[in-house]
């Protein structure tokens, strides 16, 4: 009704996620612009292309817990940081709390970390942190609905995939991004709704999969380039050279696996990849680009981590639990409940101790960190943090006191 009267915004108390998945309105579907958030006139009828920098901005405090909020970000080119840091303008401060953030990457020399933000008018985008100051220093737009973000082992690049989750079904891409100036300097298509960015050992071959097609794809990080995809759906596995063809792409209705995740073994030999729809894990030889095995998981399985000692650890988004594989065998070794639902991201400390989990929480529950023992293999400790609970890193370990 709003939209045939022409109205020029909306303002409605419920943000771009889902807080009640039964009635929640979807606000992708009006041409109409939502400025949910905003706290006065003059920010509401701020044009709809202009950059949002306080909207834009992830939140420092849910960064230092390294397990961040689901992103909804605003448009923006490559520029400079807010004037105002948060911290500095309690007002501004408790603006930019209400913003959600998706993917998260620390950078190697542990100096800096980038938080992707999810979708924007159009696009979404990218931001760079100080670590240990929370100072934002430069962001730059991206793709719709970048998420899943992963850093280069010489911190040169971030690869963030543009999942356009709430978007059209069609081929999407990966950016890459440049550190250093925060420049996107290839925007890579790959397939319907990528996700789960991850790079092998040595930052030579970047993976992800696409939710909507049940494909694993490879690029070649010196070419920008797509080399390699791989059908994973069951009695359909097949490699392929070269990039899929966006004209050709499979009835979305067909797809069986639903791949969220791709997770390379630490030699970089097979690639495991979670399917969430089938409750299984898929393991792809790089070598031959061929099946290794298939063996199931949990209920939902949805994030995957490797620990040192070759343990694979999977998140069960529907099943409210951790699983813990021998992935040569495809045997659990432990299942361990988490005390929220909507299980999301994993980490493994570089000690390999523990495994850090994010949990998204439902509804007006906080989103929580639960710490994982990894040889006890049983929960230690959990500390609740901002909602929705998604992206997951590590920064440092430092002596207690």
């Amino acid at each position: 009704m709003l939209e045939a009267l022409e109205v020029d915004y909306i303002d409605e108390s419920e943000v771009l996620t889902p807080a009640d998945e039964a009635n929640h309105v979807d606000k992708w579907r009006f041409k109409i612009p939502f400025v949910c958030g905003a706290t006065n006139l003059g920010e509401a009828l701020r044009p709809a292309d202009s950059t949002d920098l306080w909207r834009g901005a992830a939140r420092a405090d849910a960064a230092k817990a390294l397990a961040l909020a689901s992103a909804r970000g605003e448009k923006g080119d490559s520029g400079p940081a807010p004037a105002t840091q948060p911290g500095a303008d309690p007002a501004l401060d408790d603006r930019l709390g209400r913003v959600e953030a998706h993917g998260i990457a620390v950078s190697p020399d542990k100096k800096f970390f980038y938080v992707s933000e999810g979708h924007g008018r159009p696009d979404g985008s990218v931001w760079k942190y100080r670590a240990g100051t929370d100072e934002v220093i430069k962001y730059t737009s991206l793709g719709l609905f970048p998420a899943t973000t992963d850093i280069t082992p010489d911190g040169s690049f971030i690869y963030v995939a543009n999942a356009n989750f709430h978007g059209d079904m069609v081929p999407s891409s990966i950016s890459v991004v440049a550190t250093d100036q925060m420049i996107e300097v290839k925007r890579i298509p790959t397939c319907t709704m990528p996700h789960g960015s991850r790079l092998n050992h040595d930052g030579t071959k970047h993976y992800s999969v696409c939710m909507m097609d049940d494909m694993l794809v490879e690029i070649d990080t010196r070419k920008f380039a797509v080399d390699r995809y791989f059908i994973l759906g069951k009695g359909k596995e097949m490699g392929m050279t070269g990039a899929p063809d966006p004209h050709a792409m499979p009835d979305h209705k067909s797809a069986t696996c639903t791949p969220t995740w791709a997770q390379p073994s630490n030699d970089g030999s097979i690639i495991y990849v979670a399917c969430n729809q089938s409750n299984e894990i898929v393991a792809i030889r790089t070598d031959t680009w061929t099946l290794a095995r298939r063996f199931p998981a949990g209920t939902g399985v949805y994030n995957l981590a490797m620990t040192k000692d070759g343990r694979l650890i999977a998140t069960n988004k529907r099943g409210q639990s951790v699983s813990i594989f021998d992935p040569v065998t495809g045997r659990e070794l432990a299942k361990i409940p988490t005390q929220r639902k909507i299980v999301h991201g994993a980490v493994v400390t570089p000690d390999d101790r523990y495994a850090f989990i994010s949990v998204e929480g439902v509804g007006s529950e906080p989103g929580t960190v639960e710490v994982i023992d990894l040889a006890r293999l049983k929960t230690v400790a959990t500390v609740d943090v901002g909602p929705q609970a998604a992206g997951i890193d590590f920064w440092k370990m430092e002596p207690t006191k």
